[in-house]
Parts: C-alpha cells; structure tokens; sequence
C-alpha cells in the first residue's frame, strides 16, 4: 500500500490517502507538543515507539472485544488503518487524580477514585478543546445519543482491560484520552493512538512517570521512560 495525497498533519502525526478509498495511512511524528502547542520539542524515537505501542494496543483491545482502525503495521513509523469520520469528543477516563483534575478541582495528584470517571471535551483548537457535557454535545449536533453510549461503553471498556494489562506491566494506569471515529456505515470504533503522549502511566513501586508528562514538566529521562514503557509492554504481550 503506496502513500497518496497528503490528507492532514497534526501535531503528532500525518494521515495520507491510499489506492483504497476506506484505508488511509498514519505516520507518526517525534514531534512533541503540550499546553494546546505552547510547549513544543522533540522527543527522539517517539514516533516509532507510539506507533508500536498504539498498534500492539489496538489488536489487543479488538480480542477484548472493542472495534479499532487498525488494519496493517506497513513499517516503524506508518500504520493502515480504516477511514474514519472523527468525532470531534476527547474522551478522557481517569482512574487517578493527576494533571488538569487536579489543577481544576484544587486536590493533590494521587488521589484514587472509588470509580473511574469519564468526561468529554470538545476537539476544537480555535477554542483550547473545552470541556462539554453529554447534553451540550447533543444540543451542538456533535454526536447522538446512541453514538454517546457506545462512546461511553467503550471508553470503560478500555479502562478495564489496559488497567489490568498495565498492572501486570508494574505500571499504574492514571489516565488517559481516547478518539472515536464513524465508519461510513456509521458504526463507532476507536481511532486515533494509545501512547505515553495520550496516556498517564507510573511505575507502580516508585511513582515514577513513564509518558509525557516528562515532556511536560520538564523532568528529563523522556525518551528513556517512552523507551522503558515500550519494553514493559513488549515483555507483557509475549507473556501472553
């Protein structure tokens, strides 16, 4: 599969069309941003672990039962995946009170939730991607209520099965941000990546924060903690 035109380049990755009108090519980028692209950088070697890791993430979702894009790795950095109409919803699950939760409700990070909790935020870089309620999303014609629930079932549904894949990984799932996308039929799978840029994951015994917020608060070690998550998850699939 050859690439075509180029459809899109966001700020970690570039779609390009293909020979087939319902598969599309993903290429992955190290190029980091944060804070709504305030912060930019460069995070070597991202690209090919994100990519990896989101496809070793996705065929294992799709046996548990949720439906991605994910068709074909073609090589380290550009992955086939089904055409899809995004759904312009962030929907971010924590389990864990880190990041802007904290920031927002005024706690500490490190906070165990009794259930996780699901909110949305509206995919719009004009207006900082604000937060939106299951009504406001309805009433702005964004999504339907059918298509909410499955969202919703789907997004929990990840959380239950990355929180014990990572659990035996010695990582702590704290969080993470999902995209969905319509096939032409309509049908909602999961699109997008799963990745140390769109997941907050700690070393279970020390804390310590193997994703991007390294990136993000300036920690150092970046590349070695997306490099040390790479491998947990390499060691955990073969054990499966």
């Amino acid at each position: 599969m050859n690439k075509g035109e180029q459809l899109y380049e966001g700020k970690a990755k570039k779609v390009f069309q293909t020979e087939d009108p319902n598969l599309l090519i993903v290429s992955y980028k190290d190029d980091a941003t944060a804070f709504n692209g305030l912060k930019k950088g460069t995070i070597a070697g991202k690209g090919v672990i994100n990519n990896k890791m989101s496809n070793l993430l996705m065929q294992y979702l799709a046996k548990q039962g949720v439906p991605t894009h994910f068709v074909e790795e073609l090589n380290d950095r550009d992955t086939l995946v089904k055409k899809v109409t995004i759904v312009p919803l962030e929907v971010i699950v924590r389990n864990i009170s880190a990041g802007s939760f904290a920031k927002r409700f005024g706690v500490e990070e490190g906070i165990v939730f009794k259930q996780p909790t699901v909110e949305f935020s509206y995919k719009n870089d004009a207006l900082e991607d604000p937060l939106i309620n299951d009504d406001q999303a309805l009433a702005l014609g964004i999504v339907e209520r059918s298509e909410l629930d499955t969202i919703r079932t789907y997004a929990l549904k990840v959380d239950e099965v990355l929180k014990e894949f990572w659990k035996d990984a010695g990582v702590t799932l704290v969080d993470f941000k999902l995209e969905f996308g319509r096939l032409p039929d309509g049908t909602i799978i999961l699109a997008d990546e799963i990745s140390p840029d769109t997941c907050r994951l700690w070393d279970s015994e020390t804390g310590e924060k193997l994703d991007k917020d390294r990136f993000r608060r300036d920690l150092g070690g970046v590349e070695e903690a997306y490099q040390e998550i790479m491998q947990r998850l390499i060691k955990n699939i073969e054990q499966r």
